[in-house]
Parts: structure tokens; sequence; C-alpha cells
């Protein structure tokens, strides 16, 4: 698709730093917590399809394939409460990334996928795994709105 719509982040390049800066220190801080880079990957990777965002989701497909996760895990992720490839741990990070994303009308998140998540991660990791699913967010919509094309990849 070529269009020429208007790129937020290239207009106000200093506002799109301050969320390039928060998207690092969220992830450095769920690393640091014990979250593996390669999951963080897959979450943004769940979020960017809710979102419809093909720049984030080829972009996080193919991080997440570097990092070292499976092609199965890659493509399955869209279907991850139909299989038992995820632990309980990786499913309560994308229940809680799926209501953090779609929230309903009564704009909450359910108080089970609350309790889960807070139950399969301590609160720094917890508390991480919010900022990167709020970051993620952002970026989102900020491909959207603009209609980001995809990078060009060499075929293999």
């Amino acid at each position: 698709m070529t269009d020429t719509r208007l790129q937020p982040g290239s207009i106000l390049p200093n506002v799109q730093r301050h969320l390039v800066a928060l998207d690092s220190a969220a992830e450095r801080a769920a690393v640091e917590a014990g979250i593996a880079k390669p999951f963080l990957d897959l979450l943004r990777l769940r979020v960017s399809q809710l979102n419809g965002c093909s720049y984030c989701v080829d972009s996080h497909s193919r991080d997440a394939r570097g990092g070292g996760e499976s092609e199965r895990r890659v493509l399955l992720i869209a279907a991850w409460r139909h299989t038992e490839l995820y632990t309980e741990p990786e499913r309560a990070a994308l229940a809680l990334a799926e209501a953090l994303t779609v929230l309903p009308a009564v704009r909450d998140v359910p108080d089970d996928v609350y309790q889960q998540a807070t139950g399969a991660f301590t609160e720094q990791q917890y508390a991480a795994l919010v900022w990167v699913i709020t970051t993620i967010n952002a970026w989102n919509r900020l491909g959207v709105v603009g209609h980001m094309e995809l990078d060009e990849v060499p075929e293999a």
C-alpha cells in the first residue's frame, strides 16, 4: 500500500525519542525481572495482531524468531489459548496483554485476568509487563495511523 500519510514520529521526533526511551526502559525492567526477551517479542507480536499493525506484526515475528523462539510458537501465538505450547506464566501475560489491548465497554481488566497475572509474576515482573504492553500499544497506534510500510526483507 503506498499512500502518503503523515508520520507523527517524523513530525515530532523528540516525542518519538521519549517513546523509544520508555519502550527500552520497560523492556530492560522486564528482562531484569526475569522475563525472557524472546517472550517479550511474542507478547508484542500478539498485541500487534490484535491492533492490526502489519509493520509491528512483521517486525516482532522476525525479532521473536531471531531471538530463539520456534517458528511454531510464533505462528501459533494467535491461538495461544488452544495449545499447550505456552507456559502458565506466559499464558497469564498473554491474557493480561489481551485485556489491556482490547478493553471491554466497562474499561477494566477483569479480576480473574488480574489475579492470574499477579499470581504468576512478582510485582516487578507484573509492572514491567504492563509497561511493555502499554508501549507496544502506543507503537501500534502510530503504525496504524501512519500506514507504516513493511521493511524490505531479503527473500530466503
